[in-house]
């Protein structure tokens, strides 16, 4: 197997890999139920690691529309019991429309993600 294979394979599979967890996002928010705010912003258009590196700042001081809970995996066998923040369309776009990150690239992906949900 020559490099050039490999690369493109690992290519092809990232892209896939996005592209199911946007289309499974979008599928979420379409239902009209509270989603997560890493939902909603891989939903508007945002990567997947950037949603998920700042979905925690993201919903910081906003009011969530519902709360539920949601178990983690710890170390082992061991899982614990959170609480989630549900959001719905509305408190979410409100909040699009005004958190930019500081990271210039971060920010840039947002004001363009709030530019499309508004229109």
């Amino acid at each position: 197997m020559n490099a050039k294979a490999r690369t493109a394979r690992k290519t092809l599979r990232q892209r896939s890999t996005a592209h199911r967890a946007t289309r499974k996002a979008v599928r979420a928010v379409a239902t009209g139920t509270p989603q997560t705010a890493r939902t909603h912003l891989i939903a508007a258009g945002i990567d997947t690691a950037t949603a998920k590196r700042f979905a925690g700042a993201f919903s910081t001081r906003v009011q969530p529309t519902a709360t539920t809970t949601a178990p983690i995996k710890l170390k082992g066998r061991a899982t614990k019991t959170v609480a989630v923040k549900l959001y719905d369309l509305a408190a979410f776009a409100a909040r699009l429309a005004v958190y930019r990150p500081k990271d210039k690239t971060a920010a840039t992906k947002f004001t363009q993600a709030a530019h499309r949900l508004a229109a």
